[in-house]
Formats: C-alpha cells, sequence, structure tokens
C-alpha cells in the first residue's frame, strides 16, 4: 500500500529532473505530506500529455463509471492498483494498455506494527534522487456538468525485504521506476508484457528508511514540515 507520500518538490526542480513543463503551476503547492484520503492534486507525467507534467487527483475514476455517486465510491478503492491485476481488473486494464503515468515524489510513509503499536516510517531512494512511482491515471466526464476529472492510481507491488520488515502485514510496496525505464513506461508502444516485467520490488540497496516521530499522525499540527521525516528512536531493533 502507498496512501501517504512527501512531494516537497519545487517546480523547478521538477522540470529539470523530467524535461517536461508543470502546467498550472500557480495550483501546485510542494508539500512534506499528503495523504490519498483528502483526494490531493499532485504532479504526474502521462502517456498522453507528453513534455508535460499536469495536477492530477489521488483516486481513479475509470472512465466508465455512470454517476458522482458512483465515482465517490470508486476512487476511495483505487488510492492504489496492485501490479499482478492491473492487466485484468475492469478499473485499471484500459489504462494500463495506453495510460501509464509517473508520481513524482522525494519519498514516502509506512507504519510497521510491532506489539500494538504503528511505528511510522519513511522511505526514500538511498542516492537522495526524487522517486518515480509507477501509476496509471484515466478521465471521466461526468455527463450532467460536463466536467472532466483526470485522476490516478499508484501501483504497488511485493514488498522487497527492507519493506517487507516495515509493512509487515501487508507486505507491499510501491512500484518505483528507474530513470532509464521512464521513457519506456509513458510509450503507449511498449509492450504489455515488458511494462508488466518493469513492476518488480525495487533491490533492497536503492533505498533507504528510519523511523520517524509521531507528528505524522496528528491531526491537528501542521505536518508540512521538514520536521516530520527527522529520524526518531522508538529504541527497537534496527533492521540494518
Amino acid at each position: 500500500m502507498c496512501f501517504t507520500v512527501n512531494v516537497n518538490l519545487v517546480r523547478e526542480e521538477l522540470e529539470d529532473r523530467y524535461g517536461a513543463t508543470l502546467i498550472d503551476p500557480d495550483k501546485y503547492r510542494p508539500s512534506y505530506y499528503y495523504q490519498a484520503h483528502a483526494l490531493p492534486e499532485l504532479p504526474v507525467l502521462g502517456s498522453g500529455f507528453p513534455g508535460q507534467i499536469r495536477l492530477l487527483k489521488w483516486g481513479l475514476i475509470p472512465s466508465w463509471t455512470k454517476s458522482m455517486e458512483d465515482a465517490s465510491e470508486i476512487r476511495i478503492k483505487t488510492f492504489n492498483a496492485r501490479s499482478e491485476s492491473i492487466s485484468s481488473k475492469p478499473s485499471f486494464s484500459a489504462s494500463f494498455k495506453s495510460r501509464r503515468c509517473i508520481v513524482p515524489v522525494r519519498g514516502f510513509y509506512e507504519w510497521q506494527h510491532v506489539g500494538k503499536e504503528k511505528i511510522p516510517w519513511y522511505i526514500y531512494r538511498a542516492d537522495g534522487a526524487l522517486m518515480s512511482l509507477a501509476g496509471l491515471y484515466d478521465e471521466w466526464v461526468e455527463s450532467k456538468s460536463g466536467e472532466t476529472f483526470t485522476t490516478f492510481t499508484v501501483i504497488t507491488t511485493d514488498a522487497n525485504q527492507l519493506m517487507a520488515e516495515i509493512h509487515n502485514t501487508k507486505k507491499r510496496m510501491p512500484a518505483i521506476l528507474e530513470k532509464e525505464m521512464e521513457a519506456d513506461w509513458l510509450n503507449p508502444s511498449f509492450s504489455l508484457t515488458d511494462a508488466g516485467e518493469i513492476l518488480k520490488p525495487s533491490p533492497v540497496e536503492t533505498i533507504r528508511a528510519h523511523t520517524i516521530g509521531p507528528l505524522i499522525t496528528s491531526r491537528t499540527a501542521d505536518r508540512n514540515t521538514p520536521d516530520i521525516i527527522k529520524p526518531w528512536n522508538y529504541s527497537q531493533p534496527s533492521l540494518f
């Protein structure tokens, strides 16, 4: 699962890294804390809009959705898409064929169950680079208003050894694309078989993680702060 991310990325950083232009930059708000259930708009690169970075809402609404009521119900179930079933599930199969995307993040958050406690962790690339999460997007037109909703989901895969220790209940992790895989992933002509092969657990040496403090669970504190990713000692055995 991947519901909580750090997208503290400024416009220039995004544009330089991906060689693309951020559309509607005035609407973009970098933040150390974004949570899927808040239905945030995040910067996304998509196969259907090359050279652009657009703000898409988290929670994929399939194009065949009939009503706003159905859309509201569906999207809270599509924050993530399992890599093993995206080619067969109706919500994702069409997008997997032609509407693949990349969700840039600085890192993401996950919780480890230790007895009755849930310990928060922050996970990021070992080389300090931006993390490109593999995703899917879709466009849905609301019939009454004619408004178009462009939404996305983050693809998850089996956890690698490190993530299996952290996310020790579901044992999942987001599918993280290496830089050399990004162009292929966004290419609609890239075969579905090969695209599926990209969605493997990241080698354990490519990511790092540390425990963080209880700030992330506070509903009243400002979580858009660098304090949220500072290491915090819970006096538990190290995973390293």
